[in-house]
C-alpha cells in the first residue's frame, strides 16, 4: 500500500475531499470538513480515527498500529506494508464512517443526495 493508493481509494468515498491544511505536502481528507485520514509529510504510513481510545491502544498492543502523533489518542497511523492492503482500506472506510456519522444530519443528508 502507498499513498498514492490510499488517495485513490480516498477518492471513491462519497463527498470526501482533500486538503493540506498545514502545507508541507500532508494529504487531509476530510468529510464535511472533518478529518478522516491523513498522510503526513514523511510519507511512513496513514492516520486514522478509531472508535475509541481503547481500541486504538488495542491496535498499539496487537502491532497492528502505533500511536499516531500529534493526534487525540483515539487516532493510530498504520506504517505502509504494516497490514494486508484490505484491513488498511477497511480501517480508513471505518474512520470515514465515524466521521460521516457524528457529522449533522442536515450535512449528512446533503452528502447523500450530492451522490444520487
Amino acid at each position: 500500500m502507498s499513498r498514492e493508493i490510499i488517495n485513490q481509494f480516498c477518492q471513491t468515498l462519497p463527498g470526501a475531499e482533500c486538503t493540506d491544511p498545514w502545507g508541507g505536502g500532508h494529504d487531509a481528507w476530510k468529510i464535511g470538513g472533518k478529518m478522516f485520514a491523513m498522510i503526513g509529510v514523511m510519507h511512513d504510513g496513514v492516520s486514522v480515527k478509531t472508535a475509541d481510545v481503547a481500541s486504538a491502544e488495542m491496535l498499539i498492543d496487537m502491532e497492528r498500529a502505533i500511536k499516531a502523533p500529534y493526534f487525540h489518542r483515539s487516532w493510530v497511523r498504520i506504517p505502509w506494508g504494516h497490514v494486508p492492503d484490505d484491513e488498511l482500506r477497511e480501517r480508513v472506510e471505518t474512520s470515514y464512517q465515524l466521521i460521516l456519522s457524528k457529522l449533522p444530519k442536515k450535512v449528512q443528508n446533503a452528502l447523500r443526495d450530492a451522490n444520487k
